[in-house]
């Protein structure tokens, strides 16, 4: 063999080295990309109408109930709207006076409002709940695990469920009286 068919050789298994070293790396890039696409995907999922509400258990900030702990799993009968805010959020802020307005009536007809604080200091809390007179369950997420359970992104994130157990309604962003009366008649037990 002269020099030349050599380097030819030489050439020809660069380029089959070359070609499988870059058919391994794009098989690698195709499978971590899928695998990006995929649990992003998940992430991203939020519940919806019709699917089950998650069950929790958390802390009771207030004395609403004679329950120092709010269970979801435990109001199963009644209509629950749960509502994800904060303190700081102005939009959670406006809409609790009209929760509060059409509590006592709900209640009486079977439905709970349970108001999940996204709130880190339970003191916060207080001042806000005897600021707006709230009778209604108040339990303090404050590790975000039920957030992130429902995927809770804006706030107030309101989830209305049926007796039952589903969820009726999601709604992100304040409510007006007007259309939370509305979402509450929706999730009333035997409403017809």
């Amino acid at each position: 063999m002269n020099k030349e068919e050599k380097d030819l050789q030489k050439q020809k298994k660069k380029r089959k080295r070359l070609i499988f070293r870059s058919s391994i790396l794009a098989v690698l890039v195709g499978a971590v990309i899928f695998v990006l696409f995929s649990n992003s995907k998940d992430e991203d999922e939020i519940y919806r109408a019709g699917d089950t509400a998650p069950d929790f258990q958390l802390q009771q900030v207030n004395d609403a109930h004679d329950a120092d702990v709010t269970q979801l799993s435990d109001l199963e009968g009644k209509g629950v709207m749960l509502n994800f805010w904060a303190t700081w959020c102005g939009p959670c802020e406006e809409e609790m006076p009209y929760m509060q307005d059409l509590y006592p009536e709900y209640k009486d007809k079977g439905v709970e409002i349970v108001a999940v604080s996204l709130d880190s200091t339970e003191l916060v809390i207080d001042n806000f709940i005897d600021q707006y007179g709230l009778t209604f369950a108040i339990p303090q997420d404050i590790n975000a695990d039920v957030r992130d359970l429902y995927k809770i992104r804006p706030m107030p994130t309101t989830y209305f469920i049926n007796p039952d157990g589903t969820i009726n309604e999601v709604v992100q962003g304040a409510l007006t009286l007007d259309k939370l009366e509305g979402h509450l008649d929706d999730i009333t037990p035997n409403a017809s």
